[in-house]
């Protein structure tokens, strides 16, 4: 028989130690995030449909509310782009994804101000493309945060890249600077007592960031309440973004947060019984109270078409038309994100 020296022996038995180890440092992990960074989330949802998908859904639409508020200026991006890998994409619907990044410091949360989002920046086709994205995770997780991204189609230069890029890949920078700081937990928790949603397609990531603050246990001393009626716009029943999660936290905080789903292009013979169409003057008014309340707020996003029918394009902030133009809100009450 061939004779291997006894080296040979001694490396294939270290070799053997470590990628048991490695094994078994991987199956922590994963165990780990299987089971969400959030206590009791499984019975948290134990009335959801939510439940149904736990096992492939991402913590971050799968948790209860969390308030993990910090202050603007503690970001760990700055406004000089930094790449970071793609940890994972993860599926959620037809046209979405959910992914995750990690992070500059990986021993550390994000550190974003809610509400707040981040920019994106990638070489695209020799062009630089720059596009910003509102994280659905929370400072709660460190070392990563999560983007709930739809893919818009091949003219949609940023969304498909994201969802063409390998796991792995650092080929996405990101940056944060002062403009991308919007309204912020302790004036909206002190200063409205009804806020109204209007959302439209993945303008839905700001307010899951806002609804953690305004359901989630909070140290602020600022806490309050306000009570929040979400009007939500989508085509299809099987691509509503988030849907599981707002669905699970409207039934876990009746008194506080109702949740109405609009669907446009809904197939006439599908199972859906819920609101079809689109959001109107006559739907905002039967579901909300008059401009002429005190304390109430309107935000608003989603895509252009949508700000232009509700309240005036995104970029004329200090303007209000529309249909809330119509009903009488204020730019002092509406908010476009």
């Amino acid at each position: 028989s061939p004779h291997f020296p006894s080296s040979i022996f001694l490396l294939f038995g270290c070799m053997t130690r470590f990628w048991r180890s490695l094994w078994s440092v991987c199956a922590r992990s994963s165990s780990s995030s299987n089971t969400s960074s959030f206590p009791n989330s499984t019975q948290y949802y134990s009335n959801s449909t939510a439940i149904r998908t736990m096992s492939t859904t991402p913590t971050t639409l799968t948790g209860p509310p969390v308030s993990a508020y910090v202050a603007p200026g503690s970001c760990q991006f700055t406004d000089t782009p930094v790449a970071v890998p793609l940890l994972s994409r993860t599926p959620v619907s037809e046209t979405s994804s959910v992914l995750r990044f990690g992070l500059p410091d990986t021993s550390q949360p994000l550190n974003l101000c809610t509400c707040a989002c981040l920019l994106a920046k990638s070489e695209i086709n020799g062009e630089s493309v720059v596009r910003p994205y509102t994280p659905i995770s929370t400072n709660a997780h460190v070392g990563y945060f999560d983007l709930l991204v739809k893919h818009y189609g091949p003219q949609a230069q940023m969304s498909r890249h994201l969802h063409e890029i390998h796991e792995g890949s650092e080929a996405i920078s990101f940056f944060h600077i002062p403009f991308n700081v919007k309204l912020q937990a302790p004036e909206f928790l002190k200063d409205y007592d009804n806020i109204l949603m209007l959302i439209g397609g993945t303008g839905v990531t700001p307010m899951i960031q806002a609804l953690h603050e305004i359901l989630g246990s909070s140290t602020l001393e600022t806490k309050k309440q306000p009570k929040v009626t979400i009007l939500y716009g989508s085509r299809v029943a099987n691509d509503i973004l988030g849907r599981d999660l707002l669905d699970a936290w409207a039934a876990a905080h009746p008194d506080q947060l109702t949740v109405h789903h609009v669907l446009s292009h809904e197939p006439e013979d599908s199972s859906w019984t819920g609101l079809r169409g689109w959001i109107s003057k006559d739907l905002i008014a039967s579901h909300f109270p008059p401009a002429t309340t005190p304390r109430v707020g309107v935000w608003v996003c989603g895509p252009p078409p949508m700000y232009k029918a509700l309240s005036g394009p995104r970029e004329e902030a200090d303007t209000v038309s529309g249909v809330l133009g119509e009903l009488g809100f204020t730019a002092e009450q509406v908010y476009k994100y």
